[in-house]
């Protein structure tokens, strides 16, 4: 960190000390002066205060606080502000003594300060200072989930990708709130992304409300990623709101996908599942509905099965990254509700697969049983973290 020393100095005139402030750590202010004060034989009560800033420089660190102090009299009010205007809040201590910012300084950042002040004998004065933050040698970004002013289904978390490692990760978590209209119990919790990337998600300890709103505020701007991953030099913020609660039963075992709404049955679909014995199996246990994708080319040799095939498929709705789908299988009519033959995907005809398609959002729970399986959706394939209890879930929080 790029340090300078702060020099005491005999109390300085105010009109003086204004025109020296502006690029300087240290910094004094106060009332009206006489000669004698500024001799340093006035009243002692009167003398201005020294206000001392750090960060201070042209190529301060980033990701400290600001903090500034007085000395021989106390601080009435601070602004910080960066040169888009957005302010830095804080709070002056009690005792008048040191301001201390709520937030860190972000990189590659010009900030001026503003202090007002007052003597010890009741003077009111004025300091400024200026510093600015060196840039970013590296910037990690972040992909979220959900988009903002979506409607989602009662099993869609709030999903933090980071392009680079995190290894502060309880610092990142800090700086994460989720904010809930109700007062939904929640965790977030580390994991690795099928991507093989870091990855955070908020997950309610039980499935959302219906009609419950959420709002994030990721304020990482400032933040260090820590070794490899380089700082945050912008915020992130999400609101979405839940919809109808829908809950997608698959059993894999009498081949029937059952949609139940509010806690009632809409409607069971035959299906097939995928092929028991090997490979081409599904994958069991709580997943996600993560996208509806439309019509897809579906490649076997993308998810690593020998016996490649290449289709256009309608009405792909997107379960795991690894490739496990819900969609039309009308080459595969004569095995739905009678035995599972697909290549892992949930397949059905075309009429019901349209008319699913439809129901359907993405967030909603698709609870998958059945004897013969892959086995469980692990977290980071998909949205897999509802196969963990909720004490596994909140243990795998950084401030736990």
């Amino acid at each position: 960190m790029h340090r300078r020393s702060v020099f005491a100095h005999a109390p300085v005139r105010a009109a003086v000390a204004a025109a020296l402030l502006a690029p300087l750590a240290a910094c004094s202010s106060g009332g009206t002066s006489t000669d004698s004060d500024a001799k340093g034989a006035g009243n002692a009560e009167n003398r201005p205060v020294t206000v001392t800033v750090t960060p201070r420089g042209r190529d301060a660190a980033p990701g400290e606080p600001v903090t500034v102090r007085a000395a021989g009299g106390r601080l009435t009010s601070v602004t910080v502000t960066d040169a888009e205007g957005h302010r830095l809040a804080g709070k002056v201590a009690a005792d008048g003594g040191s301001w201390v910012s709520d937030r860190k300084a972000a990189p590659g950042t010009a900030y001026t300060v503003a202090a007002a002040t007052r003597t010890e004998g009741g003077t009111a004065g004025s300091a400024k200072a200026a510093f600015t933050t060196a840039p970013a040698d590296k910037v990690n970004k972040v992909d979220w989930r959900p988009g903002t002013g979506t409607t989602v289904g009662v099993a869609q978390p709030v999903s933090l990708v980071f392009d680079n490692p995190v290894k502060n990760r309880a610092e990142v978590e800090k700086q994460l709130k989720v904010t809930t209209s109700d007062g939904t119990e929640g965790s977030w919790g580390w994991i690795r992304d099928w991507s093989g990337r870091d990855r955070v998600d908020w997950r309610p300890r039980t499935y959302w409300k219906s009609g419950t709103k959420v709002t994030l505020n990721a304020e990482l701007n400032g933040t260090d990623s820590g070794s490899d991953g380089g700082w945050f030099v912008r915020d992130y913020t999400t609101t979405f709101t839940v919809g109808a609660r829908q809950v997608v039963k698959v059993d894999l075992d009498s081949h029937r996908l059952t949609l139940v709404r509010d806690g009632r049955t809409v409607r069971s679909i035959p299906v097939s599942g995928g092929t028991p014995g090997g490979d081409k199996r599904s994958w069991r246990g709580t997943a996600v509905l993560m996208a509806k994708e439309g019509t897809v080319n579906m490649n076997s040799e993308t998810v690593g099965l020998g016996d490649a095939y290449d289709k256009m498929v309608d009405y792909s709705m997107r379960l795991t990254w690894s490739g496990m789908y819900a969609h039309a299988a009308p080459w595969n009519a004569r095995w739905f509700g009678n035995a599972n033959r697909s290549s892992g995907c949930i397949g059905m005809s075309d009429a019901d697969a349209a008319w699913f398609y439809e129901q359907v959002r993405p967030g909603d729970p698709f609870e998958i049983t059945g004897a013969d399986t892959k086995g469980v959706v692990e977290p980071g394939n998909g949205f897999g973290e509802w196969n963990l209890s909720w004490t596994d879930w909140q243990g795998r929080s950084a401030l736990r």
